[in-house]
């Protein structure tokens, strides 16, 4: 009897529960601010907007030497004269990169009117008033591991960093003791690493090598800026080659290459371009046809696919120190 009584509240007990259920819900569905809840819960889970790809924009370019010639050209015609002719290529890009050949500082230039071929004639230095036409012409960030950075000692090398900052360039490949020789760029949230090798430094292939790795962890996408190579031959040679592909295969997405002053060379490497020199971009070298050429390199990188695509710019360096386009 006792089980029969049990039994019938336990199907009574279980009616209600679903009676109430049934109520509540419709309760629920008569009340117009839930239903607009529970359709916008239904959108945020299932509505996935697809990201807008963006694409950055950076233009490389070649040696830049301030001194000796192009520097009295720009004191009697100003600086903005030497690049007037690239201004809209320039400004277009997120940014401007380029091998910076010698340090800025406040000394007197040594190298005009020297002995062409003699000590002095290598030795540069910049006047401070050139990061103002730098900036003029987004070339904001530059690579300083190349073998006339120190041609005014650790001090000069200093005065560089200094001027720099104040101006608001970056730089890389030769940085401040106890810093990172390598830079992450931030371009719209998109991480790009520049790295630099460069071959008259001490154990230069081993840091270029750390540094890599440390790059990887941190970066989308990584570029490799390299001061390296046999002067005015135009095709890298085997060692150049074989240390480029090494640095590929550690996973460098591209390499921007400097000082042979002649544009050399390029290669496409397990889908990675290798631009073995871009040969000069301001400097007063006119002795052959060769050394009067550059090459500027715009990269299109969309964010999304990490794809870059490639436009070949070529410029000529004209004796009256302007650096114009021929293309």
């Amino acid at each position: 009897m006792k089980a029969k009584i049990i039994c019938v509240v336990f199907v009574l007990l279980l009616f209600l529960t679903v009676y109430l259920s049934h109520q509540a819900n419709n309760q629920k569905l008569d009340n117009p601010f839930l239903v607009q809840r529970l359709k916008e819960t239904k959108e945020k889970t299932y509505y996935r907007p697809t990201p807008t790809p963006q694409t950055i924009k950076l233009v490389f370019v070649g040696d830049i030497m301030l001194d000796r010639h192009i520097r009295l050209k720009a004191k009697s015609q100003g600086y903005d004269f030497i690049l007037a002719n690239l201004s809209s290529l320039l400004t277009s890009a997120d940014l401007v990169i380029g091998n910076l050949e010698g340090p800025i500082t406040n000394r007197p230039s040594v190298s005009i009117n020297s002995l062409v071929g003699g000590p002095k004639n290598y030795t540069f230095t910049f006047e401070p008033r050139v990061v103002k036409f730098l900036n003029n012409y987004n070339i904001r960030l530059v690579n300083l591991g190349n073998n006339h950075i120190l041609n005014f000692g650790l001090a000069g090398l200093k005065s560089t960093q200094n001027y720099l900052d104040q101006a608001g360039i970056d730089f890389f490949g030769y940085p401040p003791a106890g810093e990172p020789s390598f830079l992450i760029k931030d371009i719209r949230g998109y991480k790009i690493a520049f790295v630099n090798y460069n071959q008259f430094a001490k154990s230069g292939q081993e840091q270029t090598l750390a540094d890599i790795e440390k790059a990887k962890i941190k970066a989308d996408f990584i570029i490799l800026y390299t001061h390296w190579g046999l002067e005015y031959q135009p095709v890298a040679n085997q060692t150049i080659t074989r240390l480029a592909h090494l640095f590929i295969d550690q996973g460098v997405d591209l390499i921007i290459g400097s000082h042979p002053h002649v544009i050399q060379n390029i290669e496409e490497y397990k889908g990675k371009k290798i631009y073995y020199s871009l040969g000069n971009f301001i400097f007063d070298q006119y002795f052959n046809s060769q050394v009067k050429k550059g090459l500027i390199v715009k990269v299109k990188i969309n964010t999304t696919t990490t794809q870059a695509n490639y436009e070949n710019y070529y410029v000529k360096l004209k004796t009256n120190g302007q650096t114009v386009l021929t293309n």
